[in-house]
């Protein structure tokens, strides 16, 4: 290769191979066929090494603990253990209110997942715990399991029948769904990590992702609403829970207490305002407020002085029982009743988590095993499950307090847990006084970031609409049909976008700049020309069953006429000519322009042609026509105004078994409509070479698709199998010769 820097033109010259001697002289490598037998002894052969790369799979704390330099970074991490053990107490207690449960079941959903994440989990920045998102899938289960009419009692006041909720029975068996679905949950994340079934989670794009967790903080908000205003409302779950619920609150909104909806507007005001601090000036303060931990403390304080709960009946956690509850097995009945959103619940999770993991690996330049996130919190759900905890995933905002004060690894996270556990043996009922509205705000507030990516559905727009459709299905279809229903039919709607793209893809037609050996689309710009009598046409997706039927109209618009038609006329007209020759009417001339070859071409690849014209073979006649000028017999022959038509396929991935058919009809049109037909992989190639195999039935076909030229079976009239090679600028000015 030489250049011309004057130029700036590439001058490429190099030999010309066949594929077997491509081959030979670069040495291909073909791979060795290994029974299912050899590759299962080759992976559990056991040896030293072998095992302690397994042991390192399967517990990564052992990979980096002993590693662990405590003088550089244990005080970093206990700094930002306690910060973040804070943080998660308290997001506990709110985040409880989502699944419907008493808050002490949320700190203990904020203490148990975090030992088994430690022990397996692959990331080091990661804060286990409740997420708002899950915690509300799992709510709705809960709510919808557990309706108020199941637990009501009779009561005699004053000689009047009337009913009651029994409440400790209603709140007892909403534990044991919510901690048998959170079982349920783990055992399928860790089936999915054992199945290496990891790589689904890529089918929930960006944009997927997005719609569903603004629908689901639209979600968390409506039913926080009832908390704030402290009214009665009834549980709904489903298609149009969030209207019905917003009915309800609506309608008993005389019932509002004052107290508890200052509490909550006010906490929602703070919180929101100084993290929005925070945020601003992250880099000029050394340590993020702890605005949540700050707010509770101040409400406590104020609801205990002014004792909230008798004077104003305001609602107040009231029980924060100390120490944990005994361990108990799943309700294996639940199973069965929570499995499709216990599904559902466990991909969003999964999704959430891996990727808060991957925005932190590539910060701080370290890989995270997906398969094996699947099984760390899949474990990690399985043992909370048991110890009367809900689902356990991660939070971005108690993920950034990890990461901004200090945190290095996973020892932050078992820091974090041990404030937790102080809480729950020690302090958790000093914070009985706390009114649940304020747990209410510290949850609205922070949605803020989950709100905010409405703001993407503008850039969405700009960048790619297809996108942005996904987006608002998903996100529409979440907020009508509920979250468990929704998000699958936002993955529907996602992967329809995509057939629907490859099955109407772009077709275009390219031009050449003038002086240039560039080509684009001719419809995409004003000085760009055409090449005389050359047809180039480009396909932007794959080729396969859906769309081949789509591509044919395509082409036969780009170049102007129907090939299937022209040969029928053809084929008529010699018909005719023939006849009037044999009745010696008409008399063959040496010149023309046109060569007629032996009409008994066989043509399989179109339907319904029974009406061509088949000669015997003793009925061979050499005509030479010229098919632009008037023909002799009354047939209307559509003109055709090019000679050569080029494909580019450089955008075409696959092709399958189907695309045969298109084949053919690629050969019909070089060998009667245009005298040169050529598939491109790249319009830069300046050599394209393929063997030439001589064939007496049809014309050869490579059908490598990647670079294959489709020669005229009449060329080779009378050659012996010979390379053929095509030199040129640009392969719309080809030129074919022999060698």
């Amino acid at each position: 290769m030489s250049t011309h820097a004057s130029s700036h033109q590439y001058f490429i010259s190099r030999p010309i191979y066949s594929y077997p001697d491509f081959n030979v002289e670069n040495e291909h490598c073909t791979g060795v066929d290994r029974t299912f037998r050899d590759r299962l002894s080759e992976s559990y052969r056991c040896s030293g090494r072998t095992a302690l790369r397994l042991i390192k799979s399967i517990f990564p704390v052992t990979d980096w603990l002993f590693r662990y330099p405590v003088r550089e970074w244990l005080l970093s991490d206990i700094i930002s253990g306690v910060s973040t053990g804070l943080v998660s107490s308290l997001q506990g207690l709110a985040y409880a209110l989502l699944v419907s449960v008493s808050p002490v079941y949320g700190l203990y959903s904020a203490f148990f997942p975090i030992i088994p994440y430690f022990i397996f989990g692959t990331s080091r920045h990661v804060s286990v715990g409740p997420f708002p998102v899950t915690c509300l899938m799992v709510g709705s289960v809960v709510m919808t399991l557990t309706p108020d009419d199941d637990f009501l009692v009779p009561l005699n006041i004053s000689g009047v029948n009337e009913t009651t909720v029994d409440v400790e029975a209603r709140e007892a068996q909403r534990i044991v769904i919510a901690c048998s679905m959170t079982v349920l949950i783990g055992l399928i994340q860790v089936i999915m990590g054992l199945l290496q079934v990891g790589f689904l989670v890529r089918y929930l794009s960006d944009p997927l992702v997005g719609g569903f967790t603004t629908a689901a903080a639209l979600h968390v908000f409506i039913s926080q609403l009832k908390t704030i205003l402290s009214v009665p409302t009834s549980s709904h779950s489903g298609l149009f829970s969030i209207a019905y619920t917003l009915g309800d609150v609506l309608r008993n909104i005389k019932q509002t207490n004052t107290a508890d909806l200052l509490a909550g507007l006010m906490t929602i005001a703070v919180v929101m305002t100084v993290k929005e601090f925070n945020a601003k000036f992250q880099h000029k303060i050394p340590v993020s407020i702890p605005i949540e931990l700050i707010v509770t403390v101040v409400a406590t304080g104020i609801s205990y002085a002014v004792d909230l709960e008798s004077r104003y009946g305001a609602s107040t956690v009231r029980s924060i029982p100390r120490g944990f509850a005994s361990p108990s097995l799943p309700d294996q009945g639940v199973f069965w009743k929570t499995l499709e959103p216990g599904f559902s619940t466990a991909v969003v999770g999964y999704a959430v988590a891996v990727s808060v993991a991957k925005v932190y690996a590539a910060k701080n330049d370290y890989a995270i095993n997906g398969n094996q996130e699947l099984i760390a919190f899949g474990i990690s759900n399985v043992f909370s499950g048991c110890f009367s905890s809900f689902v356990a995933s991660t939070a971005l905002s108690r993920t950034a307090v990890q990461a901004s004060t200090g945190g290095k690894t996973q020892v932050a996270g078992v820091i974090s847990a041990t404030v937790v556990m102080v809480v729950i043996l020690a302090l958790g009922q000093l914070l009985e006084p706390l009114q649940k509205s304020v747990l209410a705000g510290v949850v609205i507030a922070n949605l803020r970031g989950m709100f905010l990516q409405v703001l993407d559905v503008l850039v969405l727009w700009r960048q790619n609409r297809a996108d942005c459709l996904i987006w608002i299905a998903t996100c529409l279809a979440s907020v009508v049909l509920g979250l468990d229903v929704g998000l699958l039919t936002g993955l529907a709607f996602e992967i329809c976008t995509v057939v629907f793209r490859t099955q109407f893809p772009t077709c275009s037609t390219l031009g050449s700049i003038p002086h240039t050996d560039i080509y684009r689309n001719v419809k995409g710009y004003k000085n760009i020309v055409e090449v005389a009598g050359v047809k180039i046409f480009k396909c932007n997706s794959p080729i396969y069953f859906a769309n081949i039927d789509y591509f044919k109209e395509q082409l036969k618009k780009a170049v102007g006429f129907d090939a299937v038609q022209v040969f029928k006329k053809r084929n008529k007209a010699l018909k005719k000519i023939q006849k009037l020759m044999k009745k010696e009417k008409l008399k063959t001339s040496k010149n023309g322009v046109v060569s007629a070859v032996s009409l008994c071409q066989e043509n399989k690849g179109f339907e319904g042609e029974g009406d061509v014209v088949r000669v015997g073979p003793g009925e061979r006649a050499d005509l030479h026509l010229d098919w632009a000028s008037k023909l002799p017999v009354p047939v209307n022959v559509p003109r055709v105004q090019i000679h050569s038509l080029v494909l580019d396929f450089s955008a075409v991935s696959f092709l399958d078994k189907r695309v045969t058919s298109f084949i053919i009809f690629c050969l019909v049109l070089s060998r009667n409509v245009t005298p040169k037909f050529d598939i491109v992989r790249s319009m830069s190639d300046t050599f394209t070479v393929v063997e030439y195999i001589h064939s007496t039935v049809r014309p050869f076909v490579l059908m490598d698709y990647k670079c294959c030229l489709f020669v005229p079976r009449g060329w080779a009239k009378g050659l012996s199998p010979q390379w053929v090679r095509c030199r040129c600028s640009c392969p719309a000015r080809s030129q074919w010769m022999t060698d």
